[in-house]
């Protein structure tokens, strides 16, 4: 018989320890074993190594020269699995006190920092790496396993590989300045109109622009003046008056209480969205991203 068949790393640890120790005796005795235990692992050591590593006389265990190169051999595995076992103990450790989220931008900005307070006072020393991004970008942090759990919104459509949770509702606004012709208390505007307006967007592959594609679908779209990266620089373009912006009502709340910008009464289009949790159906959520998940349903979003 020869590799590592018919022996496993106790059998080299008892080696070890008879070299160590001159009697097959004593290294039972260390390892809480029989001595004739030891005798015949040993001599199962030897079958399946396929050499003699030990002579036996009435004076002790000597090591033969083939079992001095063994012994050799032997302390730099069990040196090795040492390690091995260490540095899987460290991991274990940093997994169980840190959770890596990914979210999508309105979620990262307005409900996530409640989320995660609720956790850490539930769960002090905690270490939390939020990465924000878009939702699309946020699925394929998940499958890559980047992430241990992540946040999007949109619609509910399935995702390819992913078990969802709906965390949340949210909808969409579309802002003007005081001063836009939209503006008026008495003006309403609906599906046709705001399809064949330029409007200032988020790009391709955020939730809130998918929502805005799906809920324009049936006047051939969404047309858009700019295609901006955050809410802050929606709100900022609509400030400026490049054109209607259309974003969270969460991300706008600050502006339309301010009276820097206006609400615009639709008719029609559907711009609600689900906001939901993400993490591949072949993962088990571990326990922080559970106590994440409970936070989230503890500080859900205010209708």
């Amino acid at each position: 018989m020869s590799g590592t068949e018919g022996f496993d790393l106790r059998d080299l640890a008892l080696l070890v320890a008879v070299a160590d120790t001159g009697s097959m005796g004593r290294a039972a005795a260390r390892h809480m074993l029989t001595q004739p235990a030891v005798s015949m692992r040993m001599t199962g050591l030897e079958r399946a190594l396929g050499v003699q590593l030990l002579r036996r006389d009435p004076s002790g265990t000597r090591l033969t020269a083939a079992g001095e190169e063994i012994v050799t051999s032997a302390r730099q595995v069990l040196a090795t699995t040492d390690t091995l076992l260490a540095t899987a103990q460290r991991l274990r450790s940093e997994t169980a006190s840190r959770l890596r989220i990914a979210a999508s931008f309105t979620v990262a900005e307005h409900l996530a920092p409640a989320w995660i307070e609720a956790m850490r006072s539930d769960t002090p020393g905690v270490a939390l790496a939020l990465e924000v991004l878009n939702s699309a970008q946020v699925v394929s942090a998940v499958a890559q396993r980047r992430v241990d759990i992540g946040f999007v919104e949109g619609d509910d459509r399935d995702l390819p590989g992913m078990a969802t949770r709906t965390i949340a509702a949210d909808r969409l606004v579309v802002v003007v300045p005081p001063r836009h012709p939209w503006a008026s208390e008495h003006r309403v505007v609906g599906g046709e109109e705001l399809a064949r307006t330029e409007l200032v967007v988020r790009e391709q592959g955020s939730g809130t622009r998918e929502v805005l594609d799906r809920a324009l679908a049936p006047w051939g779209g969404a047309r858009s003046r700019l295609e901006l990266g955050s809410s802050a620089a929606l709100l900022a373009a609509a400030r400026r008056g490049e054109g209607p912006a259309v974003l969270s009502v969460l991300a706008a709340a600050d502006d339309l209480e301010a009276g820097r910008l206006c609400a615009v009464e639709m008719d029609g289009v559907d711009l609600t969205r689900a906001i939901r949790a993400v993490w591949p159906t072949d993962a088990v959520l571990g326990r922080l991203a559970r106590r994440l998940l409970g936070s989230a349903r503890v500080h859900p979003l205010a209708s």
